[in-house]
């Protein structure tokens, strides 16, 4: 037994000893990382037929600022004319895509909601063809999005989790009542009243622009459609206090004040002295 232990001993103090450790632990990391992780790539490769036909609407429209193969283009000063587009999933195409954020007129300082300009069927292809490039986000299932598939007796309480997450990472930027508003550079976190409950997942999920990115190691899939179940509370709930002002807080509240508060006071006292002047006129004739 002592001869054993003495040739075990003299194998751990072996040079090689510490790098087999390693690279055991290295393996063993590895592999539990790619058992327990979360899928969030595109586990369903779409159809070849799709991909070929969003590739070719990705070279009439997209091509132009974020290359011929979605590597992206560099201005001469260093700066990303469109960013490359391997790894950030079909989510991402069918957000921005399908909010009319893509593609862009011409480039500015942030992509604004507009009219979209593909159909559905056109949408899926180009967010089949973005997924080929590389693995990222997929479109997610209604399941994970749809604040109905919550049971009843449950919903009241998803709605608190919801408003508590929402005020805790969103208020911030979108406002206490999800109505958007300024940041710096000109651009502005907009407003998430009537938006659909897919887009809102999918902006969580892929964070577009300047919107940090909350994975689903951030924010649980169910934790999201919280949130989207206390959006949809607060969109549906009757204004109690009367003019909401656009719901903006103390800018629209303000100027509220200044022009029609203040306003009002300038004119009353307008008026008080215009009608001393005629009563004094009338004492002298």
């Amino acid at each position: 037994m002592r001869l054993i232990s003495a040739r075990l001993s003299a194998k751990r103090r072996s040079p090689l000893a510490g790098l087999v450790v390693l690279l055991l632990g290295l393996l063993l990391t590895g592999g539990a990382y790619a058992v327990l992780a979360p899928a969030n790539a595109q586990t369903d490769p779409a159809d070849q037929s799709t991909i070929a036909k969003g590739r070719s609407l990705f070279l009439v429209g997209c091509a132009s600022c974020h290359g011929a193969n979605g590597e992206g283009i560099v201005t001469k000063n260093g700066t990303q004319y469109g960013p490359p587009l391997a790894g950030v999933g079909a989510a991402a195409v069918d957000f921005q895509v399908g909010t009319g954020r893509m593609p862009m007129a011409r480039p500015g300082v942030q992509a604004a909601r507009k009219k979209v300009v593909y159909t559905p069927d056109e949408i899926e292809a180009l967010a089949a063809y973005v997924a080929s490039l590389g693995p990222g986000p997929a479109i997610p299932e209604r399941d994970a999005y749809d604040p109905s598939t919550i049971p009843e007796d449950e919903r009241n309480e998803a709605i608190v989790r919801g408003g508590q997450f929402f005020e805790t990472n969103c208020t911030a930027c979108h406002n206490f009542a999800a109505s958007g508003g300024a940041l710096p550079g000109g651009k502005f976190a907009p407003s998430l009243r009537g938006v659909s409950n897919r887009h809102i997942y999918e902006a969580m999920l892929t964070g577009p622009q300047q919107m940090p990115v909350f994975s689903d190691g951030v924010l649980k899939s169910s934790e999201k459609r919280d949130i989207i179940a206390y959006l949809n509370s607060i969109e549906e709930a009757p204004n109690y206090g009367g003019a909401t002002l656009g719901s903006l807080g103390p800018v629209s509240e303000g100027l509220f004040a200044w022009i029609v508060g203040i306003g009002a006071c300038v004119g009353f006292a307008i008026w008080i002295a215009s009608s001393s002047v005629r009563s004094k006129k009338g004492i002298k004739a």
